[in-house]
């Protein structure tokens, strides 16, 4: 796509913008870490089989039920249009999923949702939670990244399943890959309410530090990450998951003409970024293509402007998956 003079400018203002405001995030990100490593995250994220609420294995006897998403069903899109809060409880700067308890938290989402639905397309609600959590620290392994606690996926689980929502469990790797860290998070994606989203920005490369360099992914990992899901999909006969990829530069997904959408997964480019209504309207024409799922991100402090429900209806194509932060 050709773009003239004054829109590469705008671009490079536009990254620039967007560098400075992660930097001054990875401070929430470290103290998040901080926190998590207090206590004692660095065992992972997996935790013991069978542990917490809803842990695979649990159906047991002859023919069970087929397992569905919480408002029913089996397919995510087009059946539904996802709304979710993002975030993380350690630091309200992460996001407002982060801001009260989870019950409150889903009882503001609902608030928010309502307005997206329509008689075609009802409101499925998300939980977007950082699970793996990008830090300015090398941390465990000089990955610089620190896998959220068990305990806390477990609490926000439980209170998604409370308001018929699904649990998003989002993914900055900092040195390490998106593959070995979702399969860390395997006990939860074995669940049938629970997906994954990736943050390409917070994925370094070697020498690479969270906060100093816009990270990025080949469409080969993530191509990676959605055949893992697809597996599990069909071995564990789960209903869709949905696999969302954050993006707000063209070169964040690196080859996207190579990404796949195998069976059972809702791949969705998500058009990330801050901005005033006409910088995200061009990101979002820029960074997804029509031929794949979109979602839009919203948020409630940086962007200038916060755009209505109905105007982001008003998007061509309307958005599959809304996120605010």
């Amino acid at each position: 796509m050709a773009h003239t003079p004054d829109r590469l400018r705008e671009r490079r203002q536009e990254r620039r913008a967007e560098l400075r405001r992660r930097r001054r995030r990875l401070g929430a990100l470290t103290a998040a870490a901080l926190l998590a490593l207090v206590a004692g995250v660095v065992a992972g994220a997996g935790g013991p089989a069978g542990d917490g609420p809803g842990s695979a294995g649990e159906d047991a006897g002859d023919g069970p039920a087929p397992k569905t998403l919480p408002t029913g069903g089996r397919r995510i899109f087009p059946d539904n249009r996802v709304v979710a809060f993002y975030g993380a409880p350690q630091d309200e700067a992460l996001g407002v999923l982060g801001i009260g308890s989870p019950a409150s938290v889903a009882r503001k989402l609902a608030r928010q949702a309502r307005p997206y639905a329509t008689d075609e397309r009802p409101i499925l609600p998300a939980f977007e939670l950082i699970a793996v959590v990008a830090a300015a620290a090398p941390g465990e392994g000089d990955l610089y990244r620190t896998r959220q606690d068990g305990a806390v996926i477990s609490r926000y689980l439980e209170a998604a399943r409370k308001a018929d929502a699904i649990l998003l469990l989002d993914i900055q790797p900092g040195r390490a890959d998106f593959l070995t860290e979702a399969k860390a998070l395997g006990r939860w994606l074995r669940e049938p309410d629970v997906g994954l989203a990736l943050d390409p920005e917070w994925r370094m490369g070697p020498g690479e530090i969270p906060g100093q360099t816009i990270g990025s992914v080949d469409a080969g990992e993530v191509n990676a990450v959605s055949a893992y899901l697809s597996d599990l999909v069909g071995r564990e006969g789960l209903p869709e998951k949905l696999l969302a990829v954050h993006r707000f530069t063209e070169d964040m997904v690196e080859r996207p003409e190579a990404l796949e959408k195998p069976a059972g997964v809702a791949l969705t480019l998500n058009a990330d970024g801050f901005g005033t209504k006409a910088q995200k309207l061009a990101k979002y024409e820029d960074l997804v293509p029509r031929h794949f799922r979109a979602g839009f991100k919203l948020f409630y402090t940086e962007d200038t402007g916060l755009m209505t429900p109905r105007e982001v209806l008003a998007l061509t194509p309307q958005p599959d998956l809304v996120i605010y932060e």
